[in-house]
């Protein structure tokens, strides 16, 4: 079954990807978004003329040529464009196979995935999104929340600095008064500290019953975060912006982190992402991933973590909406009791509405 033409569909810097076999079957998925057309460009002159031609089963393999031929561009953007090849050739396997894609991955282990509510925001005051986490949690039913301390990108990574003197401290504080302790709360700081200053946040974070820190220091510098991880009790998160396995391996083996964060659209996909999974398994790790927006990733994200043996935690759901994915899908994923239920139909169970794909730029390679 060979791959003989690979479409992409670009809107509001969202790539959705379709991959078609010489059956005439066909699978989509989606690469990652944040410089859409870029992706795009990679893909159709990089990365198709690489795989078309190609048994669209072996997914495994295309993943690993694709990386070895582009050995000399390990950048971002080919793992992206990776990304959306490798997830149209899962849902093309799924509908294949009559299987979700769960299943593909030896799962579910979980029907339903429990999530927790992840802010966004640093600009909102303590007191405000204290009140909106705790209406998330009386209404949606949420045990876990994830707030933004730091000043993250509104900063270069590891300059210690707070959006506002104080912000911190009054925020971690606000969300557990008003939550209790029944309510796990994570804190994302984005690269924001030195090892120094995160250890001292960290001392905050654990004097209110934080349960993970995520990425407390710049995230290529894992001996600073690894420094960070053996200071706490806290457990401390990272990944999600790494895109080289070997980066991860390192990662796992020197326990700079408790939890692993690969986002499957940064780092290529399912199967780049699922070998990040089983090598923390191997050390004891826990793994979530990091999907923070409600495109497609949502999807993807909510299959793997239900097959993944070691996503056994709160995984990631951004409460913030996304105007721009509305109506991709043609129907949403719904919390209910805060979790999602994974969908049973074959591949990812949730199509790409047409009305959607009607107006998007489409471009197309196809074998010769």
């Amino acid at each position: 079954m060979r791959i003989v033409r690979i479409e992409t569909y670009l809107k509001k810097d969202i790539p959705v990807c379709r991959v078609y076999a010489d059956t005439g079957d066909c699978g989509t998925g989606q690469c990652s978004t944040y410089g859409g057309a870029i992706t795009v460009k990679v893909l159709h002159e990089m990365l198709a003329p690489m795989i078309l031609g190609e048994d669209a089963l072996e997914i495994e393999r295309i993943a690993d040529k694709i990386m070895d031929r582009t050995m000399k561009f390990p950048g971002s953007f080919v793992c992206r464009a990776l990304s959306g090849i490798d997830t149209a050739l899962w849902d093309l396997k799924g509908k294949l196979f009559g299987q979700p894609v769960a299943r593909l991955l030896g799962g579910p282990l979980r029907d339903a995935v429990p999530m927790y509510a992840s802010s966004m925001q640093r600009d909102i005051s303590p007191e405000d999104e204290a009140e909106r986490l705790l209406r998330l949690v009386r209404e949606q039913g949420f045990r876990a929340v994830k707030i933004r301390i730091g000043a993250g990108p509104h900063a270069m990574m590891g300059a210690d600095r707070d959006m506002y003197p104080g912000r911190t401290e009054a925020l971690v504080e606000a969300v557990r008064k008003a939550l209790g302790d029944g309510v796990r709360m994570n804190a994302d700081a984005n690269s924001s500290y030195t090892a120094h200053m995160a250890i001292r946040v960290g001392r905050v974070l654990e004097r209110f019953g934080a349960f993970h820190f995520e990425e407390p220091c710049p995230y290529p510098d894992i001996e600073s975060t690894k420094e960070v991880a053996d200071a706490l009790d806290v457990y401390v998160a990272g990944g999600e912006q790494d895109n080289s396995t070997a980066q991860f391996r390192r990662m796992i083996a020197m326990r700079a982190v408790d939890i692993v964060q690969p986002d499957i659209l940064y780092i290529g996909g399912i199967a780049r992402a699922r070998r990040v999974a089983a090598m923390a398994h191997e050390f004891g790790l826990a793994c979530t991933p990091h999907a923070a927006n409600r495109a497609m990733i949502q999807l993807f994200t909510l299959h793997f973590a239900a097959a993944m043996p070691n996503c056994f935690y709160e995984q990631e759901w951004t409460i913030e909406p996304t105007e721009w994915s509305d109506g991709l899908l043609e129907r949403p994923l719904e919390i209910a009791d805060g979790c999602v239920k994974v969908p049973e139909g074959p591949g990812w169970g949730i199509e790409v509405s047409d009305a959607w794909l009607r107006d998007a730029e489409v471009r197309a390679s196809e074998l010769k």
